[in-house]
């Protein structure tokens, strides 16, 4: 009787709580948990320690079981987001914050653990979810910390005359992956620290890049591929531990960007998308969750005609999805089973000049487009800091970093509307 009695009592108080406030996103302070009053999605802080947090970038695994991986400050937020901000975002985009750090959240009680505790500046955004270890660079070192237990492991130093960085590890765990810069590279990216500045110098500079791969068991560094080509976005397949994809960076209407090789046999690399016409794009590439498909934005042309378009790396065969202008997003993610997308949106100035994209949205194909549902407002965000789409593991919240409140955090929006059976 007594337990009974407990049950009908947590119960009652269940259903007395006050529902989450019907408010605007964003433009002042908001509560842990609010609905948003333009969608009517759920939306919650996922982050709830004081300072500046990041997600992490868009094709970068953050998940280990139930814990989700992200970089935290201690650094106050003095300064509002109202208007320009003098280049603030992005420096946080690059890294530049004195005293980030690695942590973990818990996604199901929001407990947050710090994972690393390093004095010099680190970078790396690394998980891989089956050893449940997180690969960092701090100056020359790389290191490994284990989610669960924080012990840390020096994986490599990188000689004097090859100081480069890691982005990527490959789907058994064997080898990490990046790309050498030379000094006089890293000189004009130094001179000209604005990416106004130095994407179109670096660019026409034609300085070759080396993509390398080091084993992490046997410490070795190995030169996998050197062009005169600008070569970034370095992914690792999740499920082939030989191809890694690369891309020709640059004006993405001057170049065929997305490629592929296996670091293996060191074979010629692969053109994933071949450019049909004048002014076409293709960039911001990532693979599916199953390794199947290579995804990316297409414009035909640049600022024309949007799609999410993906190339089967069986077959070659690409598969298009239409959207519309406000629709367009600065990055797009796919669901494990490739039948959703998501997307964060783009401000006004943006490629697509979209009168009224600021939104996180959720895509389902239907024949050759997307239906798009709005799931948040993101009218007080400042695009200078990208907000970076994730799915939850379980599927039913889309993860995204923000500025809508003053400063920089991580939220999750539930994909299921309030008050139905879904979007």
């Amino acid at each position: 009787m007594k337990q009974l009695l407990l049950i009908f009592f947590s119960l009652l108080q269940v259903a007395i709580l006050p529902a989450q406030p019907l408010l605007e996103t964003g433009g002042k302070k908001m509560p842990d948990e609010w609905i948003d009053d333009v969608t009517h999605h759920r939306v919650i802080r996922l982050v709830r320690r004081p300072g500046i947090n990041l997600s992490f970038y868009f094709h970068n695994n953050p998940f280990v079981g139930n814990e989700m991986v992200f970089y935290g400050s201690n650094e106050q937020q003095k300064e509002s987001y109202a208007g320009e901000l003098k280049n603030k975002a992005q420096e946080i985009y690059n890294l530049n914050v004195k005293d980030k750090q690695l942590y973990a959240v818990n996604l199901e009680n929001l407990k947050v653990r710090q994972l690393t505790q390093e004095s010099g500046k680190i970078q790396g955004e690394i998980v891989h979810p089956k050893t449940g270890k997180v690969y960092y660079q701090c100056q020359d070192s790389v290191f490994s910390v284990e989610v669960k237990t924080g012990k840390k492991e020096l994986i490599f130093v990188f000689p004097v005359d090859f100081k480069a960085s890691i982005t990527t590890i490959n789907a058994d765990a064997t080898l990490l992956g990046g790309a050498y810069a030379t000094e006089k590279e890293k000189e004009i990216s130094k001179q000209y620290p604005e990416k106004s500045q130095y994407f179109n110098r670096i660019y026409e500079a034609r300085l070759p890049r080396t993509l390398f791969t080091i084993d992490i068991k046997t410490r070795q560094l190995q030169k996998v591929f050197t062009d005169s080509a600008w070569l970034n976005h370095v992914q690792f397949s999740p499920t082939d531990p030989n191809l890694l994809m690369f891309c020709h960076e640059g004006p993405w209407h001057k170049v065929d960007r997305i490629w592929t090789i296996n670091v293996k046999t060191k074979e010629t690399p692969t053109l994933i998308h071949k450019r049909s016409m004048d002014m076409e794009i293709a960039g911001h590439e990532w693979f599916s969750k199953d390794g199947k498909y290579i995804w990316y934005d297409l414009q035909l042309p640049r600022g024309q005609t949007f799609f999410v378009s993906g190339t089967d790396l069986q077959t070659g065969k690409e598969i298009k999805y239409q959207l519309e202008r406000n629709e367009w997003s600065v990055h797009y993610t796919s669901s494990r089973n490739n039948e959703t997308f998501a997307g964060d949106g783009g401000e006004p100035s943006a490629v697509a000049k979209a009168p009224d994209g600021k939104y996180i949205y959720l895509f389902k194909p239907k024949g050759d487009r997307f239906e798009a549902e709005k799931l948040v407002n993101m009218k007080h965000h400042n695009y200078k800091l990208e907000p970076n789409v994730h799915y939850s593991p379980d599927g039913k919240w889309i993860i995204f970093r923000a500025n809508f409140e003053g400063f920089e955090g991580v939220y999750a929006v539930e994909i299921k509307k309030e008050g139905n059976d879904g979007g």
